[in-house]
């Protein structure tokens, strides 16, 4: 059950078994002082073990021996977990103690159970966010999954950090956030401002954020999966799942992908990029035991919504929020394109008749506003006939009337946030347009 190393490039360190050769997840330990833990990516043919340095230990050295462990990576679960925050290894980053793994349990984050795999039909809920364009484009359903869209700088954390706030405030229950290779101002943002609210006692949080490796990046929104897993088949609970950000996931695997030698697809990225979010995608589901409601944020690099990641992605939601640069330059909060936004669930059957024929005749005024634009462009409005012109400031109001002022911000604005409940924002729209 031993082997020895017999290579080291960057995070990647190849050890040699001639017999017993450990399994794909599995962690060997290092003979030395510190009994580091590789984790195995791959094996090839020669019994050659190509292993993950986890945890960036510089001491590891050609020739040392290794032991299989005949586990994977475990990280602790239960009700204590609740109100803290770890890393990808579920070592504590708050400062608290660390939990012990004998007392309180264990899960191995690779271990999908029979249990997660029992997909069912759940009855369609809406949860109220209190954000108007939220609740009405995209309405946010129990046991589905939101991706927020957008380049750097318009807004995607902290439309996040608000629909955390305002959930957790209406009694939506459990939070589980991954952050995944994000900004470290951002999560200790969140992590004061859930502090403040008394939002942590309800909120459990795990965090690789750009600072770490590759390796942890790539294992904290897995690790995040493991334990809301636990909590929805164990426990019944209905969990909402917020990971920011998804991209940032396919990132640390396309960095993996490259110092492991790996030749990149078509796009550019990781050949297993298709898996690699259809595996995690697949286990933020729903079963008879409770649910996992899943809100994403997605980078789009260069403000180019086509980019191959993006798009794999996006399929894999039933609701798109996407935010617009242009809008955020024009002072609109938060900056929705609401010509791109689209949802699945948008239909009589979940939102009810008022609902979806309003937003249908939203969809239609929206669509002619951007016809129309170009047109006052070149002739002006007052060349536009009476109908045009009344349908087009509608269509302004409406615009006027998606825009909200943030919980979140209020510290840093001193303006007070807003909450609209689904029937007041659709009494708003009624207001307008008939």
């Amino acid at each position: 059950m031993s082997g020895v190393i017999v290579s080291i490039k960057d995070l990647v360190i190849k050890a040699q078994f001639d017999e017993d050769s450990p399994d794909i997840n599995e962690l060997i330990r290092v003979k030395n002082d510190q009994g580091t833990e590789l984790l195995v990516d791959h094996l090839d043919d020669n019994g050659v073990a190509f292993c993950l340095n986890v945890r960036s230990d510089l001491t590891i050295q050609r020739g040392m021996k290794v032991d299989r462990t005949q586990k994977s990576i475990e990280i602790p679960i239960g009700e204590k977990m609740i109100g803290r925050i770890f890393n990808a290894l579920g070592d504590p980053l708050d400062g608290l103690e660390p939990l012990d793994l004998n007392k309180i349990g264990k899960k191995d984050i690779f271990n999908t159970s029979n249990r997660s795999n029992d997909s069912t039909v759940i009855k369609s809920e809406i949860l109220e966010t209190g954000i108007k364009v939220i609740d009405f484009f995209t309405p946010f359903v129990k046991g589905r999954k939101i991706g927020i869209i957008g380049g750097a700088g318009v807004g995607k954390t902290i439309l996040t950090m608000e629909l955390i706030n305002n959930i957790a405030q209406t009694g939506g229950g459990l939070s589980f956030f991954a952050g995944i290779g994000e900004r470290i101002r951002e999560g200790h943002e969140l992590f004061e401002t859930l502090k403040e609210n008394g939002l942590l006692k309800d909120t459990c949080m795990f965090f690789a954020q750009m600072n770490e490796n590759p390796v942890q990046r790539a294992l904290v929104g897995i690790s995040a999966t493991a334990a809301a897993e636990y909590f929805r088949d164990e426990l019944n609970k209905n969990v909402l799942f917020f990971a920011d950000n998804m991209y940032r996931y396919v990132q640390a695997r396309n960095e993996l992908s490259t110092i492991l030698d790996q030749t990149p697809n078509e796009g550019g990225y990781e050949p297993t990029i298709f898996s690699d979010v259809k595996i995690l995608q697949d286990r933020l589901s729903s079963n008879k035991n409770g649910s996992i409601t899943s809100v994403q944020t997605i980078y789009v690099p260069a403000d180019d919504v086509s980019d191959p990641a993006v798009q794999l992605i996006q399929h894999e939601m039933d609701s798109v929020i996407v935010l617009s640069r242009k809008i955020a330059e024009q002072g609109i909060r938060p900056a929705v394109d609401l010509s791109m936004t689209t949802s699945s669930v948008l239909t009589p059957e979940i939102v009810g008749e008022r609902h979806y024929v309003l937003s249908v005749q939203v969809q239609a005024l929206l669509q002619k506003y951007e016809s129309l634009k170009g047109i006052i462009a070149i002739i002006g409005e007052n060349e536009l006939s009476p109908a045009d012109r009344a349908d087009y400031a509608k269509a302004r109001k409406l615009i006027a009337n998606f825009t909200q002022n943030m919980h979140v911000m209020t510290k840093h604005t001193g303006i007070k946030g807003d909450f609209f409940t689904r029937e007041q924002t659709l009494k708003s729209i009624e207001e307008i347009i008939v």
